[in-house]
């Protein structure tokens, strides 16, 4: 049963920021350390940092031969049930290090040439060049080195949504990078069934399909040697037959010439990346070309034209009062996710600040890599580290204190960036001078949407149309900067 059946949410997977994962079985997604370094919204970042402090000691250790420290930091790399994502069909059982698989996989990185030549510079490259890694068992050890990022998520997303968590349950070690060490301490966790569950961003998770030692084999270092044999006009070169008698080389033929049954044979790819070093530099950064966040429609076979209508015909319903806040909260949280993934993630609601004096209703991570979002920044150097979202379940029109007190929430390091979620105003046009006024005296963008502009954008999602998405919001604040 999926997390939000669990719990009665009433929300698809579209809507939720983490992966709605069925505790009985493992969802095929993987935390894979590559795409998590390509991320830089500050939880994918602060994930980074643990994995690569965590990386940095443990080939410390190894490379001035202090092997039973080595294997102490190795040790904690254990199965990660927790997550219920990977390849089990029956009741999830990660596959990661178990006592056996922890020695094979140890031996292998102490002997690997990888290790001892340095090409391996990131965690991620155990999977390219150490033996008995594969992706299940990369997703297994980044889990536990990242479990306090996972856990401090798990308390935000279950405060979101009213999950309730059991206080001082054991966390289960996590990596420090501040003390360099394996942690464990009592916290808040989700526990269902007696079991512990800790939710994953879906913006953080991927197939795990393109940093693999099969594509850096097949598309980078035979490609390689193809064209250096006909650099060369080596003895493995053939001739079409054709008029122009055109050289080439089959990729086959190389690898037979070189011996090579088992196309990841990890040991051949440390020495070749040895001496070629600029073929593995370039896989690395073609890849991180090539590797995209998860979509909802990859993860998730529900009817996106359902969702839409079912939200705009649930958003007219809510009645207009503080007595219905929390419900439009709900809501508008939920079309938010829906509307603007992937570019915005990790929403947290009633945000403190100020030491508690101040709330914003909710912040989202700004992670976008394009689009209206990453232009804020970009084009118009607006800061948006962090979207701030008020939402005013009000039954008349948001006026001055509405707008002054988002504005009084930006600060420089925060964002300068929000919107006003609303159900209705009698004069746009008024509200928008209000906000050109904020945007002019340098006190912030904030772009005001009522219910009829969350139904038009959820009219455009249903329709495929992310561009139109894009449109509104960028007339919105032509709007009110060129007032």
């Amino acid at each position: 049963m999926k997390i939000s059946e669990l719990f009665g949410l009433k929300k698809t997977q579209h809507e939720l920021d983490f992966v709605d994962v069925d505790i009985d079985v493992d969802t095929p997604l993987f935390l894979d350390p590559y795409f998590i370094a390509k991320n830089n919204f500050p939880l994918a970042y602060e994930a980074h940092l643990s994995l690569k402090s965590y990386f940095n000691c443990l080939l410390t250790a190894l490379r001035e031969n202090r092997i039973t420290y080595a294997e102490e930091l190795f040790s904690h790399l254990c199965e990660s049930n927790e997550i219920c994502l990977g390849f089990s069909q029956t009741k999830p059982q990660g596959k990661g290090m178990g006592p056996s698989d922890a020695s094979k996989i140890f031996k292998s990185l102490k002997e690997s040439p990888a290790l001892q030549t340095g090409i391996m510079e990131d965690i991620e490259d155990f999977r390219i060049f150490v033996d008995n890694v594969d992706k299940d068992k990369m997703s297994d050890m980044t889990a536990n080195i990242i479990k306090k990022q996972l856990i401090d998520y798990t308390h935000a997303q279950c405060t979101l949504w009213g999950i309730k968590l059991t206080p001082s349950v054991p966390s289960g070690f996590y990596w420090d990078r501040f003390s360099n060490a394996w942690e464990n301490n009592y916290t808040e966790m989700l526990i269902v069934n007696e079991r512990k569950i800790i939710l994953v961003p879906k913006r953080l998770v991927s197939f795990s399909t393109e940093y693999t030692p099969q594509k850096y084999m097949q598309h980078f270092v035979l490609n390689f040697l193809q064209n250096e044999e006909l650099r060369l006009n080596g003895p493995l070169v053939q001739r079409r037959k054709n008029k122009n008698r055109t050289p080439y080389v089959t990729k086959r033929s190389i690898l037979e010439q070189l011996k090579i049954k088992n196309t990841l044979d990890k040991k051949w790819l440390s020495d070749f990346t040895a001496k070629y070093p600029n073929v593995f530099k370039d896989f690395r950064k073609q890849t991180q070309l090539k590797i995209y966040p998860v979509s909802n429609k990859e993860i998730s076979n529900e009817s996106i034209n359902t969702i839409c209508s079912f939200l705009i015909d649930q958003l007219k319903k809510i009645p207009q009062g503080s007595k219905n806040a929390t419900k439009y909260h709900h809501i508008i949280v939920g079309i938010l996710e829906l509307l603007f993934y992937p570019y915005l993630c990790n929403p947290v609601i009633e945000h403190e600040i100020h030491e508690g004096r101040k709330r914003i209703d909710i912040v989202f991570d700004n992670c976008a890599e394009s689009g209206f979002f990453f232009r804020l920044c970009t084009t118009h150097n607006i800061p948006s580290r962090f979207i701030m979202v008020e939402c005013k379940n009000y039954s008349s029109d948001v006026a001055n204190p509405e707008i002054d007190q988002i504005a009084g929430r930006f600060s420089p390091n925060r964002g300068q960036m929000g919107i006003i979620s609303c159900r209705n105003v009698d004069d746009m046009h008024k509200l928008i001078d209000r906000c050109s006024d904020t945007y002019k005296d340098s006190r912030g963008l904030i772009i005001p949407m009522v219910d009829s502009d969350f139904c038009e954008l959820l009219k455009h999602k249903a329709e495929g149309d992310e561009q139109a998405i894009d449109n509104f919001l960028q007339k919105r604040f032509h709007m009110i900067s060129l007032k």
